[in-house]
């Protein structure tokens, strides 16, 4: 017994362990399947890792200095984390803009589980750069001027300046706000919609505008549970919404062939992500301290 317990704490089988843990990684890095990651032989063999270095420190904790101890409980904590994330799930969903799901797809289990709460798609987000654009300027059937600007700049028409706030898709609608001595006095588009005091003498129409180019893109989520909202929030890709130990990823959106827009998301539950994260950090600490301890001394660690 008490060999066996020795050449568990040995580094020999951290090598074996580590070269098993890679040799099974490698389908899972190669491939867009991760359930290699959360199968008993992997998390069996996480465990042992785990199981190999705790035994290692107990059998040196006494020649081990501060630093190395802090990175192995680092390391341990990392490793729970992962054994935790096995527990957790991704699932995604489309749902179109407006409209309302209450099942996701869960690719562990490969069908349709309830989500427990009801996942609305209130609306979905496009931030541009400016936009190159030409605005024709009419006064009643008269051409008056015609201007080339970007999104967000203005120009003097008169008496008045007009500032081209934003162009609209897919409408093609450009969104226009007109000043008199820096005053706002309405706001109109160029599909027709005004807020311009009566008479005011002109119409603008979009001439021309150059393919724009996304700065952003996000969507306007609610969690609802029958007549109960439940919270609300946005999502887009590297900045999920949060709900109840859930992740919510705006992972696509798109027009299908009506030309309806939806959004694809990505629900997740990682149990494991603290702990993992924690784990860096301690890391990262012992990191720190050892390079200290070995450009300065021993000192320091008596």
């Amino acid at each position: 017994m008490k060999k066996k317990l020795s050449w568990l704490a040995s580094t020999e089988c951290a090598v074996v362990l580590f070269l098993a843990i890679a040799a099974l990684a490698i389908p899972g890095t190669f491939t867009e399947s991760r359930t290699i990651y959360s199968s008993p032989p992997f998390l069996l063999l996480l465990g042992c890792f785990g199981l190999n270095l705790a035994l290692c420190t107990i059998k040196r904790l006494k020649t081990l200095s501060k630093p190395v101890l802090v990175m192995h409980g680092g390391v341990l904590l990392t490793l729970a984390g992962c054994i935790a994330t096995s527990f957790g799930f991704v699932a995604t969903v489309n749902v179109y803009e407006g409209d309302m799901v209450d099942q996701v797809y869960r690719w562990d289990r490969e069908q349709d589980v309830p989500l427990g709460a009801e996942l609305v798609v209130k609306k979905v987000n496009r931030e541009f750069y400016p936009i190159p654009v030409k605005v024709g300027v009419l006064r009643g059937e008269a051409k008056e001027g015609l201007f080339v600007l970007k999104t967000g700049e203005s120009f003097d028409l008169k008496n008045y300046r007009v500032k081209v706030e934003s162009l609209e898709f897919p409408a093609e609608t450009l969104k226009l706000s007109v000043f008199d001595q820096g005053r706002l006095i309405g706001n109109c588009d160029t599909s027709g919609a005004s807020t311009l005091p009566p008479g005011f003498p002109y119409a603008f129409k979009l001439v021309a505008y150059q393919n724009p180019s996304l700065k952003r893109l996000w969507v306007d989520l609610e969690l609802a549970r029958g007549s109960e909202k439940l919270v609300e929030g946005t999502s887009e890709v590297n900045s999920p919404f949060q709900w109840n130990g859930l992740y919510f990823y705006n992972t696509r959106v798109d027009r299908d062939a009506a030309g309806a827009v939806y959004a694809g998301i990505q629900i997740v539950r990682d149990p494991g992500r603290p702990y993992v994260f924690a784990g860096f950090a301690i890391m990262g600490l012992g990191a720190v301290l050892s390079f200290i301890r070995r450009f300065y001394g021993k000192v320091l660690w008596r």
